[in-house]
């Protein structure tokens, strides 16, 4: 019997605007969705009350972490589209609604994946730069309330980020610094013009609902690999298997799947989870029922073996 083919994405020769796959047509749709609603919220700021500014802060800040972790992190893996013009254009719109420089997070992401949440090396350090082992200690994990809340206050600046880039991919660096200070000069227009208009409020508003949406982004990340084995290249993620999160955040769900073998198309999950069950059985790969925002709700987590306190 001849071995089970891996699941490949599309060639992009036979699909004309995209290059892998014509189903990227609705995470690049979400793109401009997203940056639209967050215009319409900066425009419908001063007719708004208190309630509803905070309803939709909260709403900005949900957005964040479900694009880090579906349409950007897909987007980084397999940009959606065949000519490359419009591949700068969405990551540009992605660094203007995440307030992350794309560029720059898929270099970080990219160290995730070589490291794969690895644990600390002879010289102190991990080689995944959010780690959950990074600032464990006794081979134990980082409890999650202070991964979650202290990780993005531990991110390198936008120029370390840009040097290290520079030294392999000096066109990537420059791209990521145009990313940065675009997204600055936007939002540094946006806080002028509203000095005088009644939206000066608007970007300091969302401040703090910029950082949750951040720090909702590594809760997902905790759970992701949380009881994992970066030891076994299977078994370095956590996979969660429920239809209505893998719907919504375009299969983040086959995490153990997508580190096993990250350039598989997210519309190629379920071939790939059917393809590695046996395997993944045997080497014993962590699953939780719920999804990854809210694996807290599984009370397994608390028998994961954590650090009592995170190292300084």
């Amino acid at each position: 019997m001849a071995p089970a083919r891996k699941p490949r994405a599309r060639p992009r020769a036979h699909l004309g605007l995209f290059r892998y796959s014509a189903w990227d047509a609705i995470p690049a749709a979400l793109v401009f969705v997203h940056f639209g609603l967050i215009v319409a919220f900066l425009l419908a700021w001063p007719q708004l009350g208190w309630p509803e500014r905070i309803a939709g802060g909260v709403l900005y800040a949900l957005a964040i972490g479900w694009n880090l972790d579906s349409v950007s992190h897909n987007f980084i893996h397999n940009p959606f589209f065949a000519w490359e013009p419009l591949n700068r254009l969405t990551s540009v719109v992605l660094s203007f609604e995440l307030g992350t420089p794309q560029t720059m997070y898929k270099y970080v992401h990219m160290r995730h994946h070589a490291g794969n949440s690895d644990r600390i090396g002879a010289d102190g350090k991990t080689i995944d730069p959010i780690s959950l082992y990074q600032y464990g200690a006794d081979g134990k994990i980082e409890p999650p309330l202070s991964y979650i809340l202290g990780q993005f206050w531990r991110d390198d600046g936008p120029y370390t980020v840009a040097r290290a880039i520079r030294a392999k991919r000096p066109a990537e660096a420059r791209q990521a610094l145009q990313e940065f200070w675009a997204m600055v000069a936007l939002y540094a227009a946006v806080l002028a013009v509203g000095v005088f208009t009644d939206r000066w409020l608007f970007v300091l508003f969302l401040a703090p609902f910029y950082y949750l949406g951040q720090s909702m982004s590594f809760l997902i990340a905790w759970f992701e690999h949380a009881g994992a084995d970066p030891d076994q290249p299977i078994a370095t993620g956590v996979s969660t298997y429920g239809a209505i999160y893998n719907w919504l955040f375009l299969n983040n769900g086959y995490h153990a799947e997508h580190h096993h073998r990250p350039k598989v198309h997210w519309t190629a999950m379920k071939a790939l989870r059917e393809e590695t069950r046996a395997a993944q059985a045997a080497a014993g790969v962590r699953t939780i029922r719920w999804g990854h925002p809210l694996g807290f709700l599984d009370p397994r987590w608390k028998q994961i073996p954590t650090a009592r306190a995170a190292k300084g």
